[in-house]
């Protein structure tokens, strides 16, 4: 079969809090007719970001149009979990046009694309596209960002420390394997914290990739769609720290949910997700919750010490009104102090 009868499907990589279930949403609400299906992964059991998507009322978006796969990262268990459910979808009476794969802001791009060569589905399918998202604000505050000649230096003059840091190694793969690269948030950036980070980023794609600048995931389908880059014929162009699944080992981080109780405005739960992120450890906090009076729920996102949080949709009827917070951080982060900032109240 030839690329142009395979189906495309898009891979929408990223750190966590980039942007990158905005971003799927956004194509969603902007297909202009054209059957798109998503594939949507998040670290851990707790099926967080499928949330988002599905039922969410955008127009030819249907729930079996989203398969959420919460049982680990993509890039580790492909064969458990990816090509079952992207056979589930191919083999639909009226199969997608298009397939979005939103993975895991821990997850390695790389070994995901190698599995579009599996005898099972690569006949059927091809990596359009490998979509780098990148949180601007993120890499600005120097999070992923660190010198490595400095970093090199203070490795020969003392070799007992180890500078390796698992999360800048993430980061860095998903750029290695990106065939576009989307700045996410410039809104929130000052015009010389951009000029660093687009020179950070290009320091690490090894090609030519272009990268787009936007906020809240606003792009045009047709930029992001159609890309044709067939990636999983192109590995040896995307150099990788982990060229095994096997090597990447999410051990370094947990990931648990925390009940949250009915807030009574969301300036008062914005609070507490502010205190909790100042806990030792803790990597990302988002989730959702009610707010008194008010018939639609209230979705909060923080990252390190920025905070944003917006109404998505209405409760759904007989849906019960529960909140609860997904906290993403470093093995042994501070859980009694984040559980008592988010339940304080």
């Amino acid at each position: 079969m030839s690329d142009l009868a395979k189906i495309p499907c898009t891979i929408v990589t990223g750190f966590l809090g980039a942007g990158k279930t905005t971003l799927v949403r956004h194509l969603l609400e902007n297909a202009g007719g054209r059957r798109l299906a998503v594939l949507v992964n998040e670290f851990g059991d707790l099926g967080f970001d499928g949330s988002f998507i599905e039922g969410c009322g955008i127009e030819g978006c249907t729930q079996e149009d989203i398969v959420e796969l919460p049982n680990g990262c993509l890039c580790c268990t492909v064969a458990d979990d990816f090509v079952p459910a992207l056979n589930t979808l191919l083999n639909r009476p009226n199969p997608p046009e298009h397939i979005l794969i939103e993975t895991s802001g821990l997850a390695l791009p790389k070994p995901l694309v190698r599995a579009f060569n599996w005898p099972d589905i690569r006949s059927r399918v091809t990596v359009d596209g490998v979509i780098a998202v990148v949180d601007g604000p993120a890499v600005a505050s120097g999070a992923f960002a660190e010198d490595p000649d400095a970093l090199e230096a203070q490795r020969t003059t003392d070799a007992s420390v180890d500078h390796e840091n698992p999360l800048e190694e993430v980061f860095e793969d998903q750029l290695l394997c990106a065939d576009l690269v989307i700045l996410n948030k410039t809104d929130q950036m000052a015009a010389g914290d951009k000029g660093k980070v687009l020179a950070e980023i290009n320091e690490h794609l090894p090609r030519a990739v272009k990268v787009i600048e936007t906020s809240q995931g606003k792009v045009d389908p047709t930029v992001l769609l159609g890309l044709g880059a067939a990636a999983e014929a192109d590995l040896e162009s995307r150099p990788s720290h982990h060229e095994t699944a096997e090597d990447h080992d999410h051990d370094d981080f947990d990931s648990v949910a925390i009940p949250v109780a009915p807030v009574a405005t969301p300036e008062a739960l914005v609070a507490r997700v502010e205190r909790a992120a100042e806990a030792a450890g803790v990597l990302r906090i988002k989730g959702f919750a009610p707010v008194d009076g008010k018939p639609m729920r209230l979705v909060v996102q923080g990252v390190g010490q920025r905070v944003a949080h917006h109404f998505d949709r209405p409760w759904k009827a007989g849906e019960a009104r529960d909140g609860r917070m997904v906290v993403i951080g470093l093995k042994g982060f501070d859980l009694k102090a984040v559980e008592a900032a988010l339940r304080q109240g």
